[in-house]
């Protein structure tokens, strides 16, 4: 196979099949840029092994075997290995304090406290506001009732919430 050849060829492999290729290595490393250097590496390889390519399997088999061979040495390496430490050093060190988990924690258990408290038609428009994220209109189909009825409810439950929370002393922003 001549070199103008083995160029034509891995062209219309490039445009044929790199963005398949691409969609695969990202599988495997989910990280844009190192995707396409791993890309970039199996179209070398393939383009230096095509004269050892037999032809038994398809052109799309062989780059997919490749591609998927690149990509395991390369979780295999030591350079992301070293990257993956990093990371998680990284991302334990941006953790707030242990106490401020164990404050913040205590301070939504005290809330939920404060809300499960209260009555049932002020509680559970505060739960399906807050936790489950529904719109007036929403609370409203649910609830069966009308959206006003629901503002009205929501309104005196933040109240009372906002009542006991002061009378108990916690420290709450709103």
């Amino acid at each position: 196979m001549t070199t103008d050849d083995k160029e034509k060829l891995l062209f219309e492999v490039m445009d044929q099949h790199g963005d398949y290729l691409k969609r695969l290595i990202y599988t495997y490393v989910k990280e844009i840029q190192k995707t396409e250097d791993l890309l970039q590496e199996v179209f070398i390889k393939f383009y230096k092994s095509l004269d050892v390519f037999e032809g038994r399997s398809t052109i799309k088999t062989y780059l997919y075997r490749i591609a998927v061979n690149e990509c395991q040495n390369y979780l295999k390496s030591w350079h992301y290995k070293k990257f993956e430490v990093t990371e998680r050093v990284k991302n334990w060190l941006k953790r707030d304090s242990i106490e401020m988990d164990v404050l913040r924690q205590e301070q939504n258990q005290s809330i939920g406290q404060i809300v499960n408290s209260l009555p049932i038609k002020y509680r559970e428009v505060i739960w399906l506001h807050y936790y489950v994220e529904l719109s007036i209109a929403e609370m409203a189909e649910v609830l069966k009732c009308s959206p006003n009825t629901v503002k009205t409810r929501l309104a005196r439950g933040r109240k009372l919430a906002k009542i006991t929370i002061e009378e108990g002393n916690l420290e709450y922003e709103y």
